[in-house]
């Protein structure tokens, strides 16, 4: 009786059965009863409880990485921290920026070199003002490195591959819709004369503007309207409305009415990428291959 008693102790998972009994049952979808050969002829079987492997596919946790009810920002500050950003950092440094330094050095248009060092000044310091902003307006345990985490659940999402796909998918929608202005409109100019000035003026010019477009600005656009707003807007709403909602906004703020529909497309892909991943990283790859193929266009055409 001793032993019997230790045995019971020994193994907490364990259970009975009584005689003549089925000694493999499950007792629920991820549970199973199942007894040893050697149980079975036992007054009392001894039956280990073992769990079943849940098959598990990329769409078992749904489309979204993001969490919900997992935002650093409260839900209610959403848009309040958003017109912050917009009224005391991008539109002061994005439009005005550039002319408060033409005015600084009295002139009324930059050179191509003063304006790339300028405009990758400038994008720097509007970077740096939104980190500070949204560390400040965040819930206290939120740490910037939580937007580049590897999710275990999520560890088959790759983010390097998801960005491959998502740059090849962005590339040819942009080819796409391409092809249907120029049907539309016939043919207009490819290349960004001001990014073309810029390239061709000097190295120091050439250098600044690919950090400013190829990192700079990815990285800022990224960690506001997919790290920030998506975020925020995926904790209260489906997946696919945040996603159009922050790729709208991104479209607009840009304020090319001509673009918009092209903007939208490319938030969208974007904000795709990083639902899909939960890692920013994936976002700001594509964003960033997108921005240099726009500098290669401008630089050869």
């Amino acid at each position: 009786m001793l032993n019997f008693l230790v045995m019971i102790w020994a193994h907490p998972f364990h259970c009975f059965h009584p005689p003549n009994t089925v000694y493999s049952q499950k007792c629920s979808p991820k549970l199973q009863l199942r007894c040893t050969p050697s149980q079975r002829n036992s007054f009392k079987s001894f039956c280990k409880r073992e769990e079943e492997d849940e098959e598990v596919t990329p769409f078992s946790q749904g489309f979204s990485a993001l969490e919900e009810d997992d935002s650093p920002w409260e839900s209610g500050n959403v848009w309040s921290n958003l017109a912050l950003y917009l009224f005391t950092l991008h539109i002061p440094f994005s439009f005005g920026g550039l002319s408060v330094v033409a005015l600084f050095n009295g002139q009324q248009v930059l050179d191509p070199q003063t304006e790339a060092l300028s405009l990758l000044t400038i994008q720097i310091l509007e970077l740096s003002g939104a980190l500070v902003l949204l560390k400040y307006t965040a819930k206290p345990q939120y740490k910037f490195s939580n937007f580049f985490r590897k999710n275990n659940l999520l560890s088959y999402r790759n983010w390097f591959l998801s960005s491959a796909l998502g740059f090849g998918f962005l590339a040819l929608l942009i080819f796409l819709t391409s092809l249907l202005a120029y049907l539309l409109y016939g043919s207009k100019p490819v290349s960004n004369p001001i990014q073309k000035e810029m390239l061709l003026n000097s190295g120091i010019s050439r250098v600044s503007c690919v950090l400013a477009y190829c990192i700079v600005i990815p990285l800022l656009e990224e960690v506001v309207y997919r790290g920030f707003l998506l975020t925020s807007l995926s904790s209260t709403m489906e997946c696919h409305q945040a996603v159009a909602i922050s790729s709208a906004i991104f479209s607009a703020i840009h304020l090319s009415a001509q673009n918009f529909l092209q903007l939208f497309i490319i938030g969208c892909i974007l904000g795709c990428s990083y639902s899909w991943t939960g890692n920013l990283s994936s976002s700001i790859v594509i964003h960033s291959l997108y921005n240099a193929l726009t500098l290669v266009i401008s630089y050869f055409y």
